[in-house]
């Protein structure tokens, strides 16, 4: 085997990635601390509004987490219990957690093979007079044929419904993620190419109604203090503590996005293996949160690359439909991409901090591979 590189032993490395900022990070606390305001105050709505105008988006509105993000955003949109909402199955559950919180119903279509997204195609062949809105899922950082989707949620009058947890700064002819849909959520958990120190989340949009429904929504459904008029709410609100290490990250991202991109071509390029299918480059429309590859001897090459303490995982390795909680509800159709996506997806170290001295290490093991 090829000599080791510690930098392969995580998919993230949280340390290296927060560590070149200890000082910013430390300042954004300090400020917060002597603020004595902890919750939608100041520096939640500095972030919100610097947000948006990176996005490409009229406004924002932090939220708890991703995953409320989700939730609101549909909400926002007029979705209901019992209404139909399209989505891929592959996503790890996020978008499906969010759909059947509001009571709703996930209706899953099958993805591209090439992409991982989903294929419009597909989406058209599951929409019914039930359903409501599409949720794009950009997963792994790539966007979906927007163009399509827009068109195939407009020509139907649904909601289009961006989820962005993992493509921040990934854009398709010239508009950043985001800004195609009605709506759009975005997770900021701490191995997003922006993350918190902790959990936060936050919905941007160009439309004022669905944006002063979101504000209502995350805070118990008040329009001003004590006074709730809108049904649906919760307590979502994104911290002040959060927001300000966000603010000060926030000016790195598009370098950092640049990084990831700089790993995925180098590995699109360089891994050459008759077993292994690399993820094509995909330009400023792929922003790399994670570098998948698929291989059919997927288990065999985990552990190859184990051996030289090579990090890797799966992304995801149950589709949503499968998971226990939702296979006992119904016999559900068979996707066969989905499906056979599953059982080869493998995903490499991908993070700004990881250099290409590090990646052609990941490179020289694949392709030394003998399985």
């Amino acid at each position: 085997m090829v000599s080791l590189s510690t930098a392969c032993g995580s998919i993230n490395n949280l340390f290296l990635h927060n560590g070149q900022l200890q000082n910013e990070l430390n300042n954004a606390a300090a400020r917060v601390i002597s603020s004595g305001w902890f919750a939608l105050g100041r520096e939640v709505e500095s972030f919100e509004k610097a947000f948006a105008a990176w996005c490409g988006t009229s406004w924002c509105r932090g939220v708890a987490n991703g995953t409320d993000a989700i939730e609101l955003a549909l909400r926002a949109t007029g979705v209901q219990a019992g209404d139909e909402v399209v989505v891929a199955p592959n996503a790890g559950m996020y978008s499906t957690a969010a759909i059947t919180a509001i009571g709703a119903r996930p209706v899953y279509a099958d993805i591209s093979p090439e992409t991982f997204n989903l294929c419009p195609d597909g989406v058209s062949k599951v929409l019914s007079g039930s359903t409501r809105a599409i949720v794009a899922t950009h997963l792994y950082g790539l966007m979906c044929d927007m163009p399509q989707l827009r068109e195939l949620a407009d020509s139907h009058r649904l909601a289009l419904v961006e989820d962005c947890a993992q493509s921040h700064g990934a854009s398709l002819e010239g508009k950043k993620c985001g800004a195609w849909g009605d709506i759009a959520a975005f997770s900021f958990y701490p191995t997003k190419n922006l993350g918190a120190l902790g959990d936060a989340g936050a919905v941007v949009t160009s439309r004022r109604d669905l944006y002063e429904t979101v504000s209502q929504l995350r805070q118990y459904g008040w329009d001003r203090r004590y006074h709730a008029v809108c049904s649906g709410g919760r307590n979502s609100r994104l911290d002040e503590l959060q927001a300000a290490f966000l603010l000060a990250k926030l000016p790195f991202l598009d370098t950092w996005v640049e990084r990831r991109r700089a790993v995925g071509k180098f590995y699109a390029d360089n891994i050459n293996h008759p077993a292994v299918t690399v993820t094509p480059y995909g330009h400023e429309r792929h922003a790399y949160h994670l570098y998948v590859l698929r291989c059919r001897r997927r288990d065999a090459l985990r552990a190859w690359l184990a051996e030289s303490a090579i990090a890797t995982d799966v992304h995801y390795p149950c589709l949503d439909y499968q998971q226990p909680c939702m296979a006992k509800q119904r016999d559900w159709p068979a996707l066969p991409h989905s499906e056979q996506s599953v059982e080869e997806i493998l995903t490499l170290p991908c993070y700004p901090e990881l250099t290409l001295e590090d990646a052609g290490f990941v490179v020289r093991c694949i392709n030394r591979w003998t399985g």
